[in-house]
């Protein structure tokens, strides 16, 4: 549910070519009139509040830049009920978006040690997983706040009610995603995928991983005041518009090259617009969206949470959509919107992961000065620092340093005793581990 107003139908490009005559058409046509305007890709709602140039109303300034768009707009597989081709287009926006993205999220340039590194990889990305799950779940509604979720998740404790449950779905959903990134995208999968999604919290639980059928009343999206948004194609279509999204997510469809990024989002468009499910359609569109930037090498995907941007700005995400549906079917709005909140994720990521990696160049700096450890135990404290989790042994530590056992058990017990590693056992033999909270630890030396 929603407050957005549907915007005002942009005028047909057809029917703008009939009604102004040939003198002013000739007038257009010498403006040279670009797609954008002032940078930005307007919707008709937006641009007819800006001043057309002098001489031209703002219907003949829209039928101007339409044709600018329509000239460089592509068609794609996803059609209306009526059998309407959407379309994208690649004004200077895209290009420049996508560049950016490519530069930060397919390459290791500049990514910090945290996310490349094995050790602490997999911990960014469960944390990440969880920040997705947890933003995805608000987005439709969920309630829980986010301390309380992820104590849920990694505790392991069951969800006490259908918000924390929509929330632990999520996450297990994002996991599927994760551990199927290399496979094809099929009905199946999308289907198993939506069944993750909602599994205890449809009130008729059978609906969980199934299509609407014909039989039953068709899903819409409504406002908060009950105005329709969006009314999805009939359930009588919906098994061959999948098939179709399928071709599409996996690069069969079309035949000209679709950048991945642009491709993922018209995912994520595609499978919304369908709106397939009785239920969850959104989280599993956004699902969608990180499946196939993965499938196409975009690995850094895995590292940030776009629902986190969306849910800043829940109406700028909805008006996307209807940006496009009320425009002739171009998706390059919902495109463009999507590209600016992955870069907007991206850069978040990489603000975070800085603040990360000075927290442990700072501590690194303070321990030279901790004169009751040896250099020894401060090479082990350095390396724990940046390995959360890192397994040491009296062996593995001796070997490092070319000591005696004694001399290294002294070092890692003198280590325990000051909590700044903890002990383990397996079998008869101890271990120590990094604490995940050694930089706090330390601090408070």
């Amino acid at each position: 549910m929603t407050t957005l107003k549907i915007p005002l139908e942009a005028p047909e490009f057809h029917k703008l070519f009939q009604e102004i005559d040939s003198d002013q058409l000739r007038r257009i046509f010498s403006e040279d009139i670009k797609p954008c305007h002032s940078g930005k890709y307007l919707h008709w709602d937006d641009l007819r509040h800006h001043t057309p140039p002098e001489g031209l109303s703002h219907r003949e300034w829209w039928f101007g830049i339409k044709f600018s768009r329509v000239n460089m707009a592509h068609p794609l597989p996803l059609e209306d009920a009526n059998g309407r081709a959407f379309t994208y287009s690649m004004p200077d926006p895209v290009l420049e978006r996508v560049h950016k993205i490519d530069q930060r999220a397919s390459g290791r340039i500049e990514i910090s040690e945290l996310v490349t590194n094995p050790s602490t990889r997999d911990r960014y990305v469960i944390s990440s997983l969880m920040e997705e799950a947890i933003t995805s779940s608000q987005l439709e509604g969920a309630t829980t706040s986010r301390l309380v979720a992820k104590e849920m998740i990694r505790s392991g404790r069951p969800p006490r009610d259908k918000s924390e449950r929509m929330i632990l779905n999520n996450y297990y959903a994002m996991a599927f995603v994760r551990q199927h990134q290399r496979e094809k995208i099929t009905p199946e999968l999308i289907r198993e995928l939506h069944r993750i999604v909602t599994d205890r919290t449809l009130d008729d639980p059978k609906a969980a991983g199934r299509l609407q059928s014909p039989d039953e009343k068709r899903v819409q999206v409504v406002s908060s005041q009950g105005e329709v948004l969006h009314t999805p194609p009939p359930a009588e279509q919906l098994p061959k518009r999948m098939e179709a999204l399928c071709r599409f997510a996996n690069g069969e469809e079309p035949e000209e090259f679709l950048h991945p990024v642009i491709r993922a989002i018209i995912v994520h468009f595609w499978l919304a617009y369908d709106h397939p499910f009785v239920d969850g359609n959104g989280r599993t569109a956004r699902a969608l969206f990180y499946w196939s930037m993965l499938r196409h090498g975009y690995w850094l995907a895995e590292f940030v949470a776009i629902s986190k941007i969306l849910t800043n700005a829940p109406s700028q995400y909805a008006r996307a959509y209807l940006y496009s549906e009320t425009d002739s079917r171009d998706t390059t709005y919902f495109v463009l919107y999507n590209l600016r909140v992955i870069i907007r994720a991206i850069e978040e990521l990489h603000q975070y992961l800085r603040r990360k990696m000075s927290e442990v160049q700072k501590i690194e700096g303070l321990l030279k000065d901790k004169t009751e450890f040896n250099r020894r135990q401060l090479d082990l404290l350095g390396h724990a620092l940046r390995n959360p989790g890192a397994i040491y042994t009296v062996e593995s530590h001796r070997s490092s340093h070319n000591v005696t056992k004694q001399t290294s058990r002294t070092d890692l017990q003198k280590l325990e005793k000051r909590k700044l590693l903890a002990r383990g056992m397996l079998g008869k033999a101890y271990y120590f581990v990094s604490p995940e909270d050694l930089p706090e630890r330390l601090r408070n030396l």
